[in-house]
C-alpha cells in the first residue's frame, strides 16, 4: 500500500466534512433560521457548526501531516477521534437543534472529550517528531 494512502484518506474526509460544515451553516443561517429561533436552539446549531469545521480544518492540517511523518500513529489516531467528535457533539447538537429531543444533549460530551484526546494525540504525535522518534 502506498505510504500516502492514509493521509489522502484523511484529506478527502477533511474535504467531505469541510463542505458539509459550510453547508449546513448555511443552511442553518437561511433555510433553518426561522425554525431555529422558534425552538431557541440558534446558539445551539451555531456551536455545532463551529466545532464541525474547527475540526474538520483539524483533519484537514492532520492529512497534511500525515503525508511528512507517515509512521506517527499517534496522528491516525487523533484524525479518528476528530471524526468520533465531529459525528457525535456537533451531530447530537445538529438533532437536538432541530427535533427538541433532549436526552441526545446527554451524548454531547463524549464527543467532546473525543475532541479533547483527539488534540492530544496531536500533541503526542508532535513529540515523536521533537524526539526525533519517527521516520519521513
Amino acid at each position: 500500500m502506498n505510504k500516502y494512502y492514509h493521509s489522502a484518506t484523511i484529506l478527502q474526509w477533511a474535504a467531505v466534512f469541510g463542505a458539509l460544515a459550510v453547508g449546513l451553516g448555511a443552511f442553518g443561517a437561511h433555510g433553518l433560521a426561522e425554525r431555529l429561533n422558534e425552538m431557541g436552539r440558534t446558539e445551539t446549531f451555531e456551536t455545532a457548526v463551529s466545532y464541525h469545521f474547527y475540526h474538520s480544518l483539524a483533519l484537514l492540517l492532520l492529512g497534511g501531516i500525515m503525508s511528512i511523518y507517515t509512521s506517527v500513529k499517534a496522528f491516525s489516531i487523533s484524525a479518528l477521534l476528530f471524526v468520533i467528535g465531529i459525528v457525535i457533539f456537533s451531530g447530537s447538537l445538529y438533532v437536538l437543534s432541530l427535533t427538541g429531543i433532549t436526552w441526545l444533549g446527554a451524548i454531547t460530551p463524549f464527543g467532546g472529550v473525543a475532541f479533547i484526546l483527539g488534540w492530544v494525540g496531536l500533541f503526542v504525535g508532535a513529540q515523536q517528531i521533537k524526539k526525533g522518534n519517527t521516520t519521513v
